[in-house]
């Protein structure tokens, strides 16, 4: 089991790489352990060099900024962890009960608790994507595609019970992913909101299920 914590998760998972020099693994352990324990926000470059015992600048000498010291650590766990995390969600949500409307509810509560949890971790990784292309086109396509076959089943799924339109499910999942990273997007980056409501995701989910048209 992954821990929903990225920060936690991280510092679960922290093991010697071998490809970096002795200076780059002390800051890289530093900062796991004390973006975990204080938070990303409350966490200084001062205060990783201080506990790797490096000085400042040799963190920035080799990533720039914080935002990037966290990317690195940040884009191989993902790398790593991703389809773990993707089958633990799918699980975690489906049972053969379950309705489309009972899935997309359990989803987006599972999600808004999640990204609550990770907000700052969250918002620099979006902010990042955005601006940053080689980013874009080295993370972006694994994690559609980590998302769309397990997704791409389930919409069948419902497909076969009759709950879906007889629409390519390529098509229902671009539709479905775009309104709900822009929900997502919206709330927790744009607006920085501490949470979401269950009326919110009633109301996006009365949107999908029946649409805007009179």
């Amino acid at each position: 089991m992954i821990d929903k914590n990225l920060l936690n998760a991280l510092a679960g998972t922290m093991q010697p790489s071998g490809k970096k020099t002795v200076k780059q693994e002390r800051i890289i352990e530093s900062a796991i352990i004390l973006f975990a324990e204080k938070g990303y926000s409350n966490t200084s470059t001062a205060e990783i060099a201080k506990m790797a015992e490096v000085a400042e600048g040799t963190i920035f000498k080799h990533y720039g900024t914080k935002e990037n010291l966290l990317l690195s650590l940040l884009v191989p766990f993902l790398r790593d962890f991703l389809p773990v995390m993707a089958d633990e969600l799918m699980d975690d949500l489906m049972t053969q009960e379950t309705s489309f409307q009972g899935f997309l509810k359990n989803l987006l509560k599972n999600r808004s608790e999640f990204f609550l949890e990770n907000r700052e971790v969250f918002q620099i990784f979006i902010k990042e994507l955005i601006y940053k292309e080689n980013l874009k086109n080295e993370l972006l396509p694994y994690i559609i595609e980590n998302g769309s076959s397990r997704l791409t089943k389930v919409i069948e799924n419902f497909q076969k019970r009759g709950e879906l339109v007889n629409k390519p499910a390529e098509f229902i999942l671009k539709t479905l992913g775009t309104v709900i990273s822009g929900f997502f997007i919206s709330r927790f980056v744009l607006l920085n909101r501490q949470s979401i409501s269950d009326e919110e995701i009633d109301e996006i989910i009365f949107l999908i299920v029946n649409g805007i048209g009179q």
